[in-house]
């Protein structure tokens, strides 16, 4: 038996007479069409408008269709009573409602600082389903994820000192592992490139004599049962994932060998599966990264190893839109400029690096109905007091207007989650929603959708101006005043 709490492959996530009872989405109701009517029930609902000039929606429907996704993929591929632990990114989309979401849909929680462990478990995910990796943890959350039974991945010899002395101090029922560098090179975008020869990430696997190293830490250390990669992220190609996960077997089946027992008997092959930031598509699939690796490294997916994956952008990308104003339209050496009131603050990544993460905009009137009309180059700026703060730069679209409103699509997953306080903009408002099955054959996208077939949930409520000045030392307005005096 495995050290990986069991998925049920037996838990009923399917759908029936062609929709899902759970919630609530027919299957006839598209993503881009679910996205049409929740923009214009934003906007009728009240949800966005000149009180609230952006907000954040996040597609329940969606996220629960990508986590059967993710499940059924690795299910096709491995025998049946396989111990497969799917555990979220929760630095994708640090929401605790979604944490709880997804839990409910079988997915466990990766976390990466104390910060995410306290998400996780307000979530109630179980010690069981978390697992704790980073470069940088402390000694105290070190000891905090032991006294819990978390699951802690080792990013290198010193840490792996740490765990000794703990370990040394009494029983722990953590299952530890060690990640390790397979070396294999980088993708597209360089920072997310967690596998060339001098990431900072785990232990350089080619380094001289560090694989020794690693083979000797395990036989030394008789606790340890788990090992655990992660090649990159967005701009990492399937083949070089797989080659990377390809490689950690190959360890784990010589650390085996050398042990004499099957002691490594979980492989954590991490996540960043890419995402198509170009259309509607979700592409790369789950079932062909799962179908991929069992292509290429088949004794994992044999059934003997139990497996932990920690994917998140595509979990939630595709499902998460940010809604903004146009506040002003203007133009500025003959091109057309629409001032709203998304820009740096919520998609960072976006406006200073536009290269590697573009953005799909796409235009609606200021009921909330897609905009007509034809194309007319035009820039798509931010509020941010910097010429920069762009969400798009010379994109066609339908001319927009003062009170229209622009969408930031497949902006789930590092947006509106990961804020930066520039300027003191708020953090936006974040609702969920449901799109409600329609009546008798009536066709979900006909004619004019009623605003009250949306239901709205709140996840996180916009950032007030007292929470901002809180954040901001509010509370200390007087400390440096006598400092001179102090001296």
């Amino acid at each position: 038996m495995t050290s990986v709490e069991h998925n049920s492959r037996k838990a009923d996530h399917g759908t029936r007479h062609g929709g899902d009872a759970r919630t609530g989405v027919d299957a006839r109701t598209s993503a881009s069409a679910r996205r049409d009517l929740a923009v214009r029930a934003a906007v009728a609902q009240g949800l966005v408008g000149e009180a609230e000039p952006v907000v954040a929606l996040l597609d329940v429907a969606g996220i629960r269709l990508s986590a059967a996704a993710l499940r059924a993929a690795f299910d096709e591929v491995t025998p049946p009573g396989t111990p497969v632990l799917h555990a979220f990114a929760v630095k994708a989309t640090a929401l605790v409602p979604v944490l709880r979401l997804l839990d409910a849909e079988g997915i466990g929680a990766e976390v990466a600082s104390p910060g995410e462990l306290a998400l996780a478990r307000a979530a109630g995910i179980r010690a069981g389903r978390i697992v704790l990796d980073s470069p940088a943890k402390t000694t105290s959350e070190l000891r905090e994820a032991i006294a819990l039974g978390i699951a802690v991945n080792a990013d290198n010899p010193q840490e792996l000192d740490r765990i000794d002395a703990l370990v040394g101090q009494g029983p722990a029922a953590s299952p530890f592992g060690l990640r390790v560098n397979p070396q294999i090179g980088g993708g597209a975008i360089g920072a997310l490139s967690t596998a060339t020869a001098t990431s900072k990430f785990g232990v350089a696997l080619r380094d001289e004599g560090a694989r020794a190293w690693v083979v000797r830490a395990y036989l030394d250390r008789p606790w340890m049962t788990r090992l655990h990669t992660h090649s990159g992220s967005q701009g990492l190609p399937l083949e070089l994932m797989a080659r990377g996960v390809r490689e950690v077997y190959g360890l784990a089946e010589e650390i085996n060998a050398a042990a004499g027992r099957r002691q490594i008997d979980t492989i954590d092959i991490g996540g960043g599966l890419p995402v198509n930031y170009a259309s509607d598509e979700a592409t790369p699939t789950y079932a062909e990264y799962a179908r991929l690796l069992k292509d290429t490294v088949p004794g994992l997916l044999d059934g003997r190893y139990g497996l932990v994956t920690e994917f998140g952008r595509s979990l939630l990308a595709k499902h998460g839109t940010v809604l903004a104003r146009v506040e002003y339209a203007k133009s500025a050496g003959g091109r057309p400029i629409a001032v709203t009131h998304a820009g740096s603050q919520i998609a960072t990544r976006t406006v200073y690096n536009p290269v590697s993460w573009p953005l799909r905009i796409a235009a609606y009137d200021a009921e909330g109905r897609p905009k007509p009309g034809p194309d007319v180059a035009q820039d798509i700026a931010g509020p941010a007091c910097f010429a920069g703060d762009l969400l798009a730069e010379n994109r066609p679209l339908p001319l927009l207007e003062q009170g229209d409103l622009v969408a930031a699509l497949d902006t789930g997953a590092y947006y509106f989650t990961n804020h930066y306080a520039y300027n003191s903009l708020a953090r936006p408002g974040v609702h969920g929603f449901t799109v409600l099955p329609p009546d008798g054959d009536k066709e979900p996208d006909s004619g004019e959708p009623e605003p009250g077939a949306v239901r709205f949930m709140t996840v996180r409520a916009a950032q007030t101006a007292d929470e901002i000045v809180g954040e901001s030392g509010g509370a200390y307005a007087d400390a440096l005043l006598h400092s001179q005096s102090d001296v």
